[in-house]
């Protein structure tokens, strides 16, 4: 059925809040709906009939909001809508944005084709042309989305069964993050890229543009809450890339920290020959630094100890899509509550307000994509995630997207990567060196971890890692403790990765401790080792393992696993629902005595 737009809008927020512009129409809400299982839509005319079900978007068609909640596999899911702009849209491009929509879609506008996307984590874009068709008339917008379950592809913790099991979670297919649609100019800013200098305490802004630049200028300012601050003017045809150089006064300057998550404003407006606005955006920047020295990771010049949590992103109601902008925020109240600091956003790439939120709240994140368990094919392969060159093009399309947010302090494009073959140079090595290259030449600023856990094959990675399950702490230290004498504790040996050369390490996934008090006999419950019989057996087994971490002078940070229980993975700080599951007070006070590595900082 063709569904016209409702006065209920879920997830309302601007879904791009460090590129704004002032116009902009949310398209969430219902959609026309139907199940494609055999993937034969196009052949039976389902671009021209109407469809068969009704879904609230931007949720997944198995999760309960998206008022269908299908668990089953589906091969592939159609939308449709129609469309309408305002009169003040007349003369504009129109673009219609998609935050993600699992894997492969397919755009159509009153039945032509008109964009095509794959991957199912990165934003995408697809102009629709002139705003003005769409003011007289609405138009027919279709979009179908395909998501096969047995080939392999990028798809982070999502099951290929029928179910979820261990560390996987059932199935997001079709879109998952807020559809929009967005009026630009033709001569128009791209997403400016904005690069943090402390030493020379300015903003350095790279500024792309789209369209024909001859006879216009750039004016670029910065606010520190409304006092204009730093400004500069710069012809847009100076350069391929335009950029401008904003210093930040010393008097009053203030760094982004964890302690100060100081954000300050930024203005950008595209003036033509006669001074007229052509188009203008909003950002805002962190003046921050990031920088490797010895075995630490150094923020504004000292080490901050990375007590980071392992955050998987999932809902139970929503799946990978948060059911408001309020739940994202919970999340990163409910870490620093216990005591971390950080997170590595991990196994999917979260919207982009996420970030924005961890940009003013101070939160450390890692970005990470949605890989585990890439491997090359073998006699055991399970033919689920194997490298290709979509690893590279969906990560960069991350990078790009990310780049500008302070809260971001390292990149971690693989994880628990499966190097099976040591005589020879496989397809996987390749991914992962070109992942690793791809993310070095767009990002300077910040240090790269090649892949997480298991199989570190890039020898100039910039950290080195490792994951360690072990739940008896004195064990736990035993296998930590040869990073002393330039040996650390390396996943399935030596063999696997190239040797340590003595950069920054840090266990980057460890605990997992597994407690469910409200587990009755026959529920489905996992977790790591050996379940713990009561609840102070926790905080003990949580204690020895951070004090080993903690202690050790060479370690930079870790990574406790996880925030919260998911589905049938409970080794959960708090519960799947985000209720309490343990005393927040304790765990957040076993991990605020200072690091040996911030102490020998201070001695």
């Amino acid at each position: 059925m063709t569904v016209s737009p409702s006065a209920a809008i879920p997830r309302p927020e601007y879904p791009r809040p460090s590129f704004r512009r002032a116009k902009w129409l949310n398209l969430n809400g219902e959609w026309g709906f139907e199940v494609d299982q055999g993937d034969s839509g196009l052949e039976r005319g389902l671009l021209h009939t109407e469809l068969s079900d009704v879904i609230t978007v931007p949720f997944a068609p198995e999760s309960a909001l998206s008022g269908i909640g299908r668990t089953d596999f589906l091969e592939a899911v159609w939308y449709r809508r129609s469309i309408r702009v305002p009169e003040d849209w007349r003369g504009q491009e129109l673009l219609l944005h998609l935050g993600a929509a699992d894997y492969d879609t397919t755009v159509w506008v009153d039945g032509e084709e008109i964009g095509r996307h794959r991957g199912g984590f990165t934003s995408f874009s697809v102009r629709l042309g002139d705003a003005g068709q769409f003011i007289d008339a609405p138009g027919k917008l279709t979009i179908r989305c395909r998501d096969g379950h047995r080939g392999p592809q990028a798809r982070g913790k999502q099951s290929r069964d029928y179910s979820g099991w261990g560390a996987l979670y059932g199935r997001t297919t079709g879109i998952w993050q807020t559809v929009w649609l967005e009026p630009v100019p033709a001569r128009r800013f791209e997403r400016p890229r904005v690069t943090p200098d402390v030493g020379a305490s300015c903003f350095r802004v790279e500024l792309p543009m789209r369209g024909d630049r001859s006879g216009l200028r750039i004016h670029a300012e910065v606010y520190d809450g409304d006092r204009l601050i730093a400004q500069e003017s710069i012809s847009a045809t100076s350069d391929f890339t335009a950029a401008a150089t904003l210093s930040i006064p010393e008097e009053g300057r203030r760094l982004w920290s964890p302690e100060d998550p100081h954000l300050y404003d930024l203005r950008l407006r595209l003036h033509d020959a006669g001074g007229a606005v052509v188009d203008e955006v909003h950002s805002y920047a962190g003046l921050r630094s990031v920088v490797i020295d010895g075995p630490a990771v150094l923020l504004n010049g000292s080490p901050v100890f990375q007590r980071l949590v392992l955050d998987q992103g999932y809902y139970p109601d929503g799946l990978m899509t948060a059911p408001s902008d309020a739940a994202l925020v919970e999340d990163i109240e409910l870490s620093m509550a216990a005591g971390f600091n950080g997170a590595r956003l991990h196994q999917k790439i979260f919207e982009e307000r996420f970030l924005f939120h961890a940009d003013r709240l101070g939160y450390l994140v890692w970005g990470e994509f949605g890989d585990w368990g890439c491997r090359e094919p073998g006699p055991a392969d399970l033919d689920n995630q194997r490298p290709d060159a979509s690893y590279i093009t969906q990560w960069l399309e991350a990078l790009e997207r990310d780049y500008s947010h302070p809260s971001i302090i390292g990149w971690c494009p693989l994880n628990e990567t499966y190097q099976l073959r040591h005589d020879r140079i496989t397809a996987l090595d390749d991914v992962t060196r070109g992942m690793f290259l791809a993310t070095k030449l767009a990002d300077r600023t910040r240090p790269v971890l090649d892949a997480s856990g298991y199989a570190h094959r890039v020898p100039e990675t910039d950290i080195y890692d490792s994951h360690l399950y072990e739940q008896e702490p004195a064990r736990f230290g035993e296998l930590m403790a040869p990073l002393a004498e330039g040996r650390p504790y390396v996943n399935e040996g030596e063999a696997w990765s190239v040797p340590y050369a003595g950069q920054p390490y840090f266990c980057s996934e460890f605990g997992g401790i597994w407690w469910n008090p409200a587990a009755e006999e026959g529920d489905e419950s996992w977790g790591y080792g050996q379940a713990v019989e009561s609840e102070e057996e926790v905080y003990q087994r949580f204690q020895g393992l951070v004090d080993v971490l903690l202690d050790d002078p060479l370690m930079f940070g870790y990574c406790y696993t996880q925030l919260t229980d998911v589905f049938q993975e409970q080794n959960g700080v708090y519960f799947f629902d985000r209720s309490p599951k343990l005393d927040v007070a304790r765990i957040r006070a076993i991990q605020q005595r200072a690091a040996a590595i911030e102490r020998s900082a201070e001695a």
